[in-house]
Formats: structure tokens, C-alpha cells, sequence
């Protein structure tokens, strides 16, 4: 092996943890086109897992299925890291891997991910333990995410409401960790997908279950939120089930809008909040 191919394989080894992913746009940006990108896989230093897209093999467990799929944290984890693309865990994810799945039915089922509006078309040809599902992360914040590096610090800094907004979790058995939703971020993002896809049952044993939420991430995100529908549902259940940190919220400049919004046909009009909700919802409605 020459000097240079030496140089170039030690570097994409340095620099490509084992077990992530790059693609075919990654590789060309820092020296590797698609004959130097071939032999690296014909040698068995790159794996493609599908067109334009590669990953540093990892060392398998005596355990583990060899034809066992992609683990969708490292892909996650490429994204946010190696790929620099703003994609955070949110929604019901976050949530669930935060400790609140007993509050929601069903079990984990896909992937939720925040972030542009268009995400890379080689993420649909994966093959994942768990399928992906991409949300507009300016359908709720003008503010894109700030990721910042890896480790166990705070997910982001410097501004207010990246602070309100993530929270990092570790990897299990590696050194890397995914960037998700706060809490309080995640359910006005799980909020969102009531009535369409999440039923306002669900969302009302959730509401139930979060008595610990912090009043000032709360604010930051209420006043920095841009759906309307979302606040009122929010405040609509957090005062049905009352909680302590109720009190300690501030909601000076959370813009609720005007006029009426219909969530649910033939449901009734809460009159403070102008939605209609469910009439039986004590009932599981």
C-alpha cells in the first residue's frame, strides 16, 4: 500500500467511528471519489450499506445476527455528528426514551426526527431496525436546532431556547450520544399530532403524567412557538390536570391568537381557550 492511499485510509479511520455512516457527497468533499470509495469496499474497510452510502465496519459480538440490520441510533448519530445535518430526536421518541413511555400506549414504534423540511433521500432506502419519520421543524419554531459536538454536556448553548430545547442521551455500550427534545419540547411536539395521529386520550394520560416540567423552559417555548393550535392545547390540558409547576408559569407574551379552532367535530367549545374537545374524554374519548 502506497504512502498516500496509507494516509488517506488513516484518516477516514480516525475520523469515521466505527459503526456510523457517511455518504457518497461526505466522502468526495474530503478526497475519496467513487474508484478510490470501491476499492476501500472491496478491501473491507468500507461497508455500502445501500447506493451512496457507506459505513466504518464495527467489530461484531459473538451475539449478534449478521444479518441483522441498521441500529437507527447510529444513523441518527451520523446525521447529527459526521453529516452535520440538523435532525434531532423529538416527539413521542423523546419522550419515551426520557422515561414517559408508560404514559404512552403502544409501544415504541418509529422514529421521530425534527428537522428541514427535506431530508436525504438514501435515508428511505435503509434498512432499520426502526422505520424514520421526518417533521418540519419550522412548523413549530422558526429556530433551527444548534448541535453542538458530542459528549455529556447540554446539547446546545448560547441561546435560550436551545437550552429549553435539548438534552442529550448516551448511546447504549458507546462513547456517543443522540441530541433529543427536552420534555417540555417534546409534548408540544407530540401535541401537534393531535387529533391526526396521536388521539387526545393519549395526550391527556401524558399531560397527566408530566408533573415535573419546568416552568421556565415552558415559557421560553410557549412565547417562541408559532402554532397556535398547540399553546391552547397545551395550556388547556395542563390547567385540566393542574399541576404545581402551573403556578411558577410566566405566560407574559404567549401569543394565543384569535377566533376558534376545531380539533374535534362534534365535540364542545372550551370557552377560555376557544377549541373544541372531546365531550367523553374522561371516558377515553
Amino acid at each position: 500500500m502506497g504512502e498516500r492511499t496509507a494516509g488517506k485510509l488513516n484518516w477516514l479511520q480516525a475520523n469515521v467511528p466505527e459503526g456510523l455512516l457517511v455518504d457518497a457527497g461526505w466522502l468526495q468533499r474530503h478526497g475519496y471519489p467513487s474508484n478510490l470509495r470501491s476499492k476501500y469496499v472491496a478491501h473491507g474497510w468500507l461497508d455500502q450499506v445501500s447506493r451512496g452510502v457507506y459505513r466504518r465496519p464495527a467489530a461484531k459480538l459473538p451475539t449478534q445476527n449478521p444479518d441483522e440490520g441498521l441500529r437507527w441510533q447510529h444513523v441518527v448519530v451520523s446525521l447529527q455528528t459526521l453529516l452535520e445535518r440538523p435532525y434531532t430526536v423529538g416527539g413521542r421518541t423523546a419522550l419515551e426514551l426520557q422515561g414517559f413511555s408508560h404514559y404512552l400506549s403502544g409501544g415504541p414504534r418509529e422514529i421521530h426526527l425534527y428537522g428541514p423540511k427535506t431530508a436525504p433521500g438514501w435515508l428511505a432506502r435503509l434498512q432499520l431496525d426502526r422505520p424514520l419519520v421526518f417533521h418540519n421543524v419550522e412548523k413549530l419554531f422558526t429556530d433551527r436546532p444548534e448541535i453542538h459536538g458530542q459528549g455529556s454536556a447540554a446539547a446546545a448553548h448560547g441561546t435560550d431556547l436551545g437550552q429549553a430545547s435539548y438534552v442529550r442521551q448516551p448511546v447504549e455500550q458507546s462513547r456517543w450520544s443522540l441530541t433529543m427534545s427536552s420534555p417540555e419540547r417534546a409534548v408540544l411536539e407530540l401535541l401537534d399530532e393531535v387529533p391526526q395521529h396521536e388521539t387526545f386520550h393519549q395526550a391527556d394520560m401524558l399531560m397527566e403524567g408530566l408533573r415535573t416540567l419546568s416552568p421556565r423552559r415552558l415559557r421560553t417555548l410557549l412565547v417562541r412557538c408559532r402554532n397556535v393550535k398547540v399553546k391552547r392545547l397545551f395550556l388547556w390540558f395542563a390547567e385540566r390536570h393542574n399541576h404545581p409547576w402551573l403556578k411558577a408559569l410566566d405566560r407574559t407574551g404567549i401569543d394565543l391568537g384569535r377566533g376558534k379552532r376545531m380539533l374535534v367535530r362534534g365535540g364542545k367549545l372550551d370557552p377560555k381557550f376557544n377549541i373544541t374537545v372531546p365531550e367523553n374524554l374522561d371516558a377515553g374519548g
